[in-house]
């Protein structure tokens, strides 16, 4: 146990510089982009799922709840909040570059959840449109969740407290795995999960809907660790927004409908996991 917690640590700390610069050039980014995005979105007519798909590729969960917000009140469409939902990477991207992914493993993956949040939105834009009144959104609910998407820290600081909220959910989700992986092995790790088997989409894509980065944290570590594979990945990876979800529960009094977006999302997830699952 004392080798596990110590190489737990070990593996943490090495992390610490990566993560600090990736969060940096994602803040400095997020920071310029922030205003113009919302404005973006909002503007951006029959090219919106496109815009969104693209937007939702940056970590964090801010985008995503914006979306949310944006949806609440009508300005953006359902085909567009799920093909941001579909893109939205959180904490995962991160995570790649901190743990030296192959770049063209990354780049099919970020490709993989654009592709899919395009097709996706414009087709659910297709078949569930209406006419919708656009009302004022209140941006404020970006703030009141505490989803890490204000810039009031400044660039540094919030890199920082990135760096740290990132590393402690990483350390504690590493430390279960090297556990999981000791005592209980990865041949039976990877059965538990299926890992080779074309339902393993199914569990992963329910993973992804736990309302915190600690989904994609593990989701990729676990592929990272080759516990999952590609396709389970990807298909958690897919319904994995942060607390986007949460926001939109609280906020959207429709339960109906929320249900609604939440099937729609674990049915992309799930088809488009078990896809890659066979033919990769």
């Amino acid at each position: 146990m004392i080798d596990i917690i110590l190489d737990t640590l070990i593996d943490g700390l090495k992390l610490i510089p990566f993560l600090f610069i990736a969060f940096l050039i994602i803040e400095t980014i997020e920071h310029k982009l922030s205003k113009k995005s919302k404005k973006a979105i909002s503007a951006s007519g029959k090219f919106a799922p496109a815009v969104g798909s693209l937007l939702g590729l940056f970590p964090q969960c801010g985008f995503s709840v914006i979306a949310t917000n944006l949806y609440i009140t009508r300005i953006i469409s359902l085909g567009t909040l799920i093909a941001i939902y579909l893109s939205t990477s959180d904490e995962m991207l991160p995570i790649l570059l901190s743990q030296n992914t192959p770049l063209k493993t990354i780049i099919l993956i970020l490709g993989i959840k654009f592709t899919v949040g395009l097709i996706s939105g414009y087709l659910i834009d297709l078949l569930f449109r209406s006419k919708k009144e656009r009302n004022q959104v209140d941006y404020a609910i970006c703030d009141e969740d505490h989803c890490g998407c204000n810039h009031k820290h400044g660039l540094i600081i919030s890199s920082i407290i990135h760096t740290l909220k990132t590393l402690l959910y990483l350390l504690l989700i590493t430390f279960i795995i090297n556990i999981l992986f000791t005592y209980v092995g990865s041949p039976i790790l990877s059965k538990i999960f299926l890992k080779d088997s074309i339902l393993a989409p199914f569990i992963t894509s329910l993973i992804g809907f736990i309302p915190t980065c600690g989904s994609s944290i593990m989701l990729t570590e676990l592929y990272l660790k080759e516990a999952i594979s590609l396709g389970a990945a990807i298909a958690g990876l897919l319904t994995s927004s942060g607390v986007a979800i949460l926001v939109l529960f609280k906020s959207n009094k429709n339960i109906k409908e929320n249900l609604k977006i939440l099937g729609i999302l674990y049915s992309i997830g799930t088809i488009v996991g078990i896809i890659i699952q066979v033919i990769i």
